[in-house]
């Protein structure tokens, strides 16, 4: 690989221009870049030393979309990310990520057919990209060449309903949208309606499929949760989803072959003296599957759970600050040694390093300031 400092595409109305500088370090191959998505029109770029928990700032590696949510391929050095814009319609574009410098290269852009994308969500087995759109409550499928690269649209289903929160839930709002371990179907956290939406899914044509269950396969919650994401354990048979209005953690039993949700347990996120706004943000499962991490941005803390292996159900293990106001999205490194949260608020990016014996968390151990921090991706 060449080490040389690539200027960084910048994307406005079209793919246009270059800019900034990305720099080359020396023994990159061992380290890890870490995209930051952002509510700045950019994506930041840092570089982490997974053996030395040591964060440097590159800075910003894309700029004229609003990339609030950035996914990357676990198997080859590709981006992808979001344009999260009210005002026309989303779209998700794919980077070539110069692993030496940092530097993103924009390949192709696909049209999201929806408003407000803001979230993506990768499935490997079929190389299939889920874009969720808010302010539509639509989810796509989009379909990846063998390189990475955007393929064509597959797909589009649209959610319906609503809540009683006037202010946030009067029409649909998809947050998220997640391939099962079955690979045969598509569940989709919908704030709006206060349901999961359950989709079949081909991986073969990359397609979500009606839902032609009868009654309809999506899970209701209590009216006012406002469904935010959703993560599955590593043996498919739980799935666990954080709620934005309620701050509170769903533990469901998932039936892949009839394609339902059954609950299991409810467990709040707040402390029992808290009495400001509730507000759930991202959930987190460990690659073992013996923990769960979830963000609590009505109180700035993380919560540390463990998985009972049998029931599913959650046990509080720690209660700690996120390192920061705000805290938005996180994401597990590699290694599963690190975890990085986005402050949205304070603008930072905080590392906590993982005890793999207890799941608890210590730190944060480094920070690097990103302004409104909404998301991370890893690039090894």
């Amino acid at each position: 690989m060449k080490r040389v400092a690539v200027a960084v595409l910048s994307l406005s109305a079209g793919i246009a221009g270059m800019f900034g500088q990305a720099y080359a370090v020396s023994g990159y191959d061992q380290s890890q870049l870490v995209y930051v998505g952002t509510q700045q029109a950019q994506i930041q770029a840092l570089r982490f030393d997974p053996s030395m928990g040591k964060l440097t700032t590159i800075g910003p590696v894309a700029k004229g979309l609003n990339a609030t949510w950035v996914e990357s391929d676990p198997r080859r050095p590709i981006l992808y990310a979001v344009d999260d814009d009210k005002v026309r319609e989303g779209s998700v574009t794919a980077y070539a990520v110069d692993r030496a410098t940092g530097a993103l290269t924009a390949l192709k852009r696909a049209d999201a057919n929806g408003r407000g994308t803001t979230n993506l969500s990768l499935d490997a087995r079929s190389m299939t990209l889920l874009a969720a759109s808010y302010d539509s409550g639509t989810v796509s499928s989009v379909s990846l060449e063998p390189d990475g690269s955007l393929g064509a649209r597959a797909s589009t289903m649209q959610d319906t309903g609503s809540g009683p929160n006037q202010h946030r839930q009067a029409s649909a709002h998809a947050h998220n949208a997640v391939v099962d371990p079955s690979g045969h179907h598509v569940l989709v956290p919908d704030l709006g309606a206060d349901r999961v939406f359950v989709y079949g899914f081909d991986g073969a044509t990359h397609a979500l499929l009606p839902d032609n269950g009868d009654p309809p396969r999506a899970f209701a919650v209590p009216p006012g949760s406002g469904p935010r994401h959703l993560v599955f354990g590593p043996d498919g048979r739980f799935a666990y989803v954080i709620t934005e209005l309620s701050a509170e953690i769903f533990v469901l039993r998932w039936d892949a072959a009839r394609g339902r949700l059954t609950p299991v347990q409810t467990v709040s996120l707040s402390s029992p003296a808290f009495k400001g706004v509730r507000s759930g943000a991202e959930i987190v499962m460990s690659v073992d599957g013996r923990y769960v991490y979830a963000e609590d941005r009505g109180e700035n803390t993380l919560v540390v759970y463990r998985v009972d292996p049998e029931s599913g159900e959650l046990s509080e293990l720690q209660r700690m600050t996120s390192g920061g106001e705000k805290p938005w999205g996180m994401e597990l490194d590699p290694s599963g040694k690190w975890l990085f949260v986005a402050n949205q608020h304070s603008g930072n990016v905080a590392v906590f390093s993982v005890d793999p014996a207890t799941g608890k968390l210590a730190g944060p151990s480094a920070t690097a300031d990103v302004p409104t921090a909404v998301s991370v991706a890893f690039v090894e």
